[in-house]
């Protein structure tokens, strides 16, 4: 199975590429799928802030085929053969 993973922004420098090309085996969560990017990019584990213990919220806006995660199953969004996934970096001042 082949999906595309996209970063954007200051992602894109920290993933050290603009697209990664995966392989998987079989459909995964969204989940699964960021702790396999991670595993294989270290410097991408700290923006994606769910992975880390006691952490529930990513600073990040993750669009699996266009749509936003939230309108789909969260980071339980099933990630199949053809899906693109882009993750966008959110800043917050005040």
């Amino acid at each position: 199975m082949k999906v595309k993973a996209r970063f954007v922004g200051s992602l894109r420098t920290l993933s050290g590429k603009e697209v990664l090309n995966l392989e998987l085996q079989k459909p995964l969560s969204l989940l699964e799928v960021m702790k396999k990017i991670a595993k294989d990019r270290p410097k991408l584990r700290q923006s994606f802030a769910v992975l880390q213990p006691r952490k529930s919220r990513t600073a990040m806006l993750i669009l699996v085929n266009g749509r936003e995660v939230s309108v789909l199953n969260g980071l339980e969004t099933t990630i199949k053969n053809g899906d693109e996934v882009v993750f966008v970096p959110v800043l917050h001042g005040g």
